[in-house]
């Protein structure tokens, strides 16, 4: 099988997690999620979905809740994808968007301590 073949049904899985997660998905705790990658291997067989929580969102409970739901998950991409086999779909935590805004956070915290410090050293009259 193509690598490019594997990478759009890793790009049309995305896209139906996404639709999954926010639409058709009963479980709440599954609804604070994006899907930040998919790979797929080469045969199609085998899907590793990456999820990170979004804002205000916990790893854990969508860790549990992604697991809880995996059937169903399979089943509905099974669906969509319309392939003669359905990947076998894992998932894993990715929390580079919380780092992402935690790098961010820290970032303006510098920026403010700078300029509160220059305003204290230029005293004007």
């Amino acid at each position: 099988m193509s690598q490019e073949r594997a990478k759009r049904v890793a790009e049309r899985i995305k896209e139906e997690m996404g639709e999954i997660l926010a639409r058709r998905s009963k479980d709440p705790r599954l609804q604070w999620a994006s899907v930040t990658r998919v790979e797929v291997s080469s045969d199609l067989r085998y899907a590793r979905i990456y999820v990170s929580p979004l804002p205000g969102g916990d790893g854990e409970a969508l860790m549990a809740g992604l697991e809880r739901a995996k059937g169903f998950i399979r089943s509905q991409l099974g669906k969509a994808l319309e392939l003669y086999m359905t990947p076998e779909i894992a998932f894993y935590l990715d929390d580079s968007i919380q780092h992402g805004l935690r790098i961010s956070q820290i970032l303006k915290e510098i920026r403010e301590e700078e300029s509160s410090g220059e305003k204290e050293e230029d005293p004007h009259p």
